[in-house]
């Protein structure tokens, strides 16, 4: 393949002339002998203002620190690489701080400590683990400090690592603004499902009534074999997510509820065409005044105890028909205080729904910068 003007080839993949390429290790500083292994008893037992961090998350708050400044944590757990493909393995911490024995430490003194941060986000380190015995796979110290990387001009790793870091800013401005808005749905539901809270114009009591006598419940026929991944309508199967398939069983309004696996955290409400798993359940034909909305939230508020209280141990857990057919619920004597209810939390999740979206986008463009800036077909400088 011809090379462009400008570029080179690298063991890294092609970059531009005035890059190089280095070993991690003569990069940058690997800092391991600050790392602070205490016991999980202690760490569950220890409160203090500094954080004390594993290779993915802040694990518990201690009274003391040993690391003060910007380094970059990359898991040690190879593991954790071959599983959470899309869970980046490296952190940027700043300020006082421990850091367990499962998580290298990074610092930069010719290099920016951002730039390994970035560089290293969601890179493929596969060929780089090992496996210790016949036990799980390690990036070694070793390991890590043979990996090359690619390294700009200083200048150009300020200005690359400072319009990702923006990209950053906005992504956790996002989900600390979802979270809120989650636990301001959560807390509304609690109000408005359970009756302590009524909207205006309604008032009567309040009748506690059997899903059973509310709504035909029944498990589909179809099995995994089935779907298409082109097909041309829904096909709820016992996950979140929905597959395809090319006939429909269902034309109707209808809430649709895994009865193994995540039991009791799996809802999906549909109305039209679909077709069911045959151990997924099916509540369908709602009594007249019941809205099959209001059922939809109240069991996703309120199923999940009643569901781990009444599971089949099996290989999985699982749910048999009585278990939805006897759970109880407490719904609003008219259809008009349902509907009402419905429309304040289905206006909300419009709001939570447009916000995951505006993130996804957000993340496809910080994916789509950091494939064009970190090789370089991107300059800018």
């Amino acid at each position: 393949m011809e090379m462009n003007s400008g570029y080179k080839q690298t063991e890294t993949g092609t970059i531009p002339d005035d890059w190089t390429v280095m070993p991690v290790a003569e990069a940058f500083e690997i800092c391991n002998q600050l790392r602070f292994p205490i016991s999980q008893k202690i760490r569950s037992t220890m409160i203090g203002p500094y954080p004390y961090y594993g290779p993915t998350s802040v694990q518990g708050y201690i009274n003391e620190y040993r690391v003060e400044g910007e380094y970059v944590l990359i898991g040690e757990d190879g593991d954790h690489f071959l599983k959470w493909r899309d869970m980046s393995m490296t952190m940027l911490v700043r300020g006082k701080f421990n850091v367990n024995n499962h998580a290298h430490l990074i610092k930069g003194t010719e290099n920016l400590t951002s730039w390994f941060y970035h560089f290293f986000s969601h890179r493929e380190l596969d060929s780089y683990l090992t496996r210790q015995g016949a036990g799980r796979y390690k990036l070694t110290k070793k390991a890590l400090a043979r990996i090359p990387c690619a390294l700009p001009p200083i200048h150009e790793q300020r200005t690359i690592a400072t319009a990702l870091s923006d990209v950053d800013v906005l992504l956790a401005s996002l989900d600390e603004l979802l979270a809120k808005k989650r636990d301001i749905k959560q807390a509304t539901m609690q109000q408005l499902l359970t009756g302590k809270q009524r909207l205006p114009g309604f008032s009567g009591d309040w009748a506690i009534k059997r899903l059973g006598d509310l709504a035909h419940i029944k498990t589909g026929s179809r099995n995994n074999e089935d779907k298409r991944e082109d097909g041309e309508y829904p096909f709820y199967v016992r996950s979140e997510f929905v597959e395809r398939i090319d006939t429909y069983s269902y034309d109707c309004e209808a809430i649709l509820v895994p009865g193994e696996g995540r039991i009791g955290s799996i809802f999906h409400y549909i109305q039209g065409r679909f077709d069911v798993h045959q151990r997924v359940y099916a509540i369908t034909q709602f009594k007249p005044q019941i809205s099959g909305r209001f059922i939809y939230y109240y069991l996703s508020k309120n199923f999940g105890a009643w569901a781990m209280q009444n599971t089949v141990k099996a290989t999985v857990d699982s749910l048999r028909l009585p278990t939805f057919q006897t759970f109880e619920m407490r719904v609003p004597p008219t259809l008009g205080e349902q509907v009402a209810i419905v429309s304040v939390l289905s206006d909300m999740d419009v709001e939570i729904t447009a916000l995951e979206q505006k993130r996804e986008k957000t993340r496809a463009l910080k994916q789509g910068m950091m494939q064009e800036l970190l090789t370089g077909r991107i300059r800018l400088v």
